[in-house]
């Protein structure tokens, strides 16, 4: 078969992303889901469905087994394909190809007893467990690692909370990337399960062992001992199909934790913009922001993560429309199926960009100081509304939250702080400082003077939430 170079391929996961950053990735992933592995994942299951007929006999040994698995291995796609010109049927071309392999004594076991899907969608589910476990996971953990480490090293690192797009109370840089370390960390303990619930089947066409009963006492034992060979347990119940949720959880597991990602990338693109500019990207001495103006220094490792998330996020509709299949089976997910690889490939490419973004992440420290201390829009340090209400009411003040609304628009008038009108306030002002007191806070007079005075329990919880994802990820 002729090879094609990659600039005459359709697809920009085979070229654009196959041949720049990502490289490393799209080896890896070919390694599970390409059509060369596709292939040979479904050879692999025919050489397991030989060897569990040989064992079921007594007649499977060692040297045996390694023939079969060295066939599996080596299996050469082209030489299947032309042999599908002939057939027009993949599984059928494998079949006759995989024949000419072995001796005469093991061929007429392969394929006995199967249909198609038996193999199929046996070898998908052994090849989407091992892609998710061996190239998915390790690139998320790795994310998942890099959070952790900023959520920990930028705890204490003081920066102004946002609600509705203004500020609010203060926060840490620490406790906003801290946010993700909980979120995704959690997704990727569901991804880890899910992958590992993946099954397979030996049950015929319609899933009621008509051609194994033909062979064996014990369907079910035949059925138990290929999947065995594979790594993977029987479905409960399959009609020609595998039950199709075991493989739909994994994909919206994986799509749960793309939309945390493609969330983090937004948060941060926003962060570096010119009137925020509290984090800031790597940015090689080579690379160009833009093709007129020199002095930019883009975010668009960020932006491309969200722009992959908007391309695969909505193939999720059609993970959904495969669970549908007429009785017990039509061909209406054959071709569908065949992009949850283009799916893979992309979450993989975004996570591997996000890993790059966040690996050299920094905090602008004296942005973020800049911000929170010019915050609270009209009103210099009006995020320090909320603590002056709540000491008021604790005090015994019925009406704490409009006597601070009250201040916050007299400093707005006027131009001043917040703190300087608030201490003009003389009773109010000496009663919250004896709340601030009872409280044990040090130099309480001078609390309102620093937002930075009032982040809650944002370090705390930042160090504990990355120190218990770093261990979780090991």
């Amino acid at each position: 078969m002729e090879t094609r170079n990659i600039f005459e391929n359709l697809s920009c996961i085979d070229h654009r992303y196959s041949a720049s950053e990502e490289a490393e990735q799209f080896a890896a992933l070919s390694s599970y889901i390409s059509e060369q592995a596709s292939i040979r994942s479904m050879a692999k299951c025919e050489a397991a469905l030989v060897k569990a007929h040989l064992k079921v006999r007594g007649k499977l040994t060692d040297d045996i087994a390694k023939t079969l698995d060295d066939v599996a291995a080596n299996i050469d796609p082209v030489e299947v394909y032309a042999e599908e010109e002939k057939t027009r049927h993949n599984v059928r071309a494998l079949v006759n190809v995989m024949k000419t392999k072995v001796n005469a004594e093991i061929g007429p076991y392969i394929h006995l007893g199967a249909t198609s899907v038996d193999i199929l969608d046996t070898a998908l589910s052994c090849r989407m467990r091992d892609v998710t476990q061996n190239v998915v996971l390790p690139e998320l953990k790795k994310l998942e690692k890099h959070l952790c480490d900023i959520a920990e090293r930028d705890c204490d690192t003081p920066q102004v909370g946002r609600t509705h797009g203004q500020h609010a109370v203060p926060i840490t840089f620490g406790w906003s990337i801290a946010e993700f370390v909980s979120r995704l960390g959690k997704s990727i303990i569901r991804i880890e399960e899910l992958s590992n619930q993946l099954v397979g089947k030996l049950a015929g066409p319609v899933g009621s062992y008509n051609g194994p009963s033909m062979i064996v006492k014990d369907p079910e034992e035949l059925e138990a001992i290929y999947t065995g060979f594979l790594g993977l347990k029987p479905s409960e119940y399959s009609n020609q199909l595998v039950e199709p949720e075991y493989l739909l959880r994994l994909l919206l597991e994986m799509n749960v934790a793309f939309g945390i990602v493609a969330n983090l990338a937004d948060d941060l693109r926003n962060l570096q913009r010119s009137e925020i500019g509290e984090v800031f990207e790597y940015f090689s001495s080579t690379q160009v922001g833009s093709s007129t103006m020199p002095q930019k220094r883009n975010p668009w490792n960020s932006e491309h993560v969200k722009s992959l998330w908007k391309a695969m996020c909505p193939r999720v509709i059609t993970f959904y429309m495969d669970q549908i299949s007429e009785h017990q089976r039509d061909l209406t997910n054959s071709a569908s199926q065949r992009f949850i690889a283009d799916y893979v490939s992309g979450f993989v490419m975004a996570v591997a960009r996000m890993n790059r973004v966040i690996s050299g992440l920094q905090a602008d420290k004296e942005g973020m100081a800049r911000n929170l201390q010019g915050a609270g829009g009209k009103v210099k340090g009006g995020v320090l509304a909320e603590p002056a209400y709540i000491l008021l009411g604790e005090a015994g003040y019925n009406d704490g939250h409009e006597i601070i609304r009250t201040i916050t628009l007299e400093a707005e008038k006027s131009g001043k702080t917040f703190f300087e009108v608030l201490k003009t306030h003389e009773k109010e002002f000496t009663d919250i400082t004896k709340q601030l007191e009872k409280l044990g806070i040090e130099n309480p007079a001078q609390f309102f003077e620093n937002p930075a005075n009032y982040c809650g329990l944002a370090a705390k919880k930042s160090k504990r939430l990355a120190q218990k994802y770093k261990e979780i990820c090991k």
